[in-house]
């Protein structure tokens, strides 16, 4: 199948603006197509920004059969668009359409639109230091029918818009709660999925968290309450004696982040030991305040690293590296960021370069 473009004269596209926030502001145009059982996907079409048009009834409504995507196009110092790794997204995409019962999508062909989509709008693509483009991938099941039940009809579609950093503070540490009440997941349900409920899930507890003055919500498991999974908007690291970093095992219960598994891979490159392990969250706190834990930081798309500078648990403080951005911190940042934007070598191979 291929997709049909019908863009906006020249005329009418806009520019990006020199000032935006980060997912309040779209650019020109979007990618859209439709899923019945009887045809399977088709309609594929990149055509302007628009609002959608769904019945009352509509499914994802009533039964939150959806899921999305989150992934980034860099500028880097020569003008060259820039993809991190977008295939591992898209594989992600489709693990979540199959554990929420929907209709994968053809890989090839949701590469090509990310990649048409941004071409066509390359001058939403900001230069400022630390911005990018934000993709956001979604299907939504559309069957306008009240009654439980996977949908049969469904709407794939791909927004974007300019990214500077995601927490305001930049790389600066943030505040964290560790949740000691509330469960966002269990073994064996969808927390493994990027589905919109699980982050639903999440809205009580993060409010609450903000008002007593913390950024992020640190989950722990939901059968004992005892082992550290990962925090609201970002997976979690811990590193012991700037040396070696302990991020926690992918249980079924924890988002697989892409940049997790980039960290993994690139940390011992850069001389860094890493591992996966079940962490009890008392030990996490001996340790932090033994000072064997030097460093403590999140990893996501939206947030690239966001160092942690104090875990409360239990209404007690535990602060980290005294508040301050650690080393091991900002040499992954760096030298992730940099192969993001092109001014550091990609012996990974990671960057997919877009065509304008």
């Amino acid at each position: 199948m291929s997709i049909t473009i019908q863009p906006l004269d020249v005329n009418q596209r806009r520019s990006c603006p020199e000032n935006f926030a980060f997912g309040t502001t779209f650019s020109d145009h979007m990618f859209t197509q439709e899923y019945d059982q009887t045809s399977g996907w088709n309609n594929a079409l990149i055509s302007p920004y628009h609002s959608l048009s769904l019945d009352p009834s509509a499914a994802v409504f009533h039964y939150s059969q959806e899921i999305f995507e989150g992934l980034k196009a860099y500028r880097s110092p020569t003008g060259v668009i820039n993809l991190f790794r977008p295939e591992e997204n898209i594989k992600r995409f489709n693990r979540s359409a199959n554990r929420m019962v929907m209709p994968q999508v053809d890989e090839a062909l949701h590469l090509d639109a990310i990649k048409s989509l941004i071409a066509l709008d390359h001058q939403w693509v900001p230069s400022q230091n630390g911005s990018s483009l934000y993709i956001r991938p979604t299907m939504i099941a559309t069957s306008p029918k009240l009654g439980l039940g996977a949908s049969s009809n469904y709407q794939h579609f791909i927004i974007c818009g300019p990214a500077g950093a995601y927490f305001k503070g930049g790389l600066e540490p943030i505040a964290v709660h560790v949740a000691d009440k509330y469960r966002r997941a269990v073994v064996g349900g969808v927390g493994e999925a990027k589905t919109g409920g699980n982050y639903a899930a999440s809205l009580y507890a993060s409010e609450d968290v903000v008002k007593k003055g913390y950024s992020q919500v640190l989950w722990l498991d939901a059968v004992e309450g005892r082992y550290v999974e990962e925090v609201g908007a970002m997976n979690i690291c811990f590193v012991y004696e700037g040396k070696r970093i302990v991020t926690p095992s992918l249980s079924g219960s924890i988002l697989p982040g892409v940049t997790r598994d980039s960290l993994l891979k690139l940390a011992p490159t850069l001389g860094y030991e890493v591992a996966e392990e079940r962490l009890d969250i008392e030990l996490i706190l001996a340790d932090i305040a033994s000072g064997k834990i030097t460093e403590v930081f999140g990893c996501g798309t939206a947030a690239v690293i966001s160092p942690v500078g104090v875990l409360c648990f239990k209404d007690k403080d535990y602060v980290v590296n005294n508040q301050k951005t650690g080393a091991v911190s900002k040499h992954l940042y760096d030298v992730l960021t940099g192969i993001q934007y092109g001014t550091h070598e990609d012996t990974f191979n990671w960057i997919q370069p877009v065509e304008i």
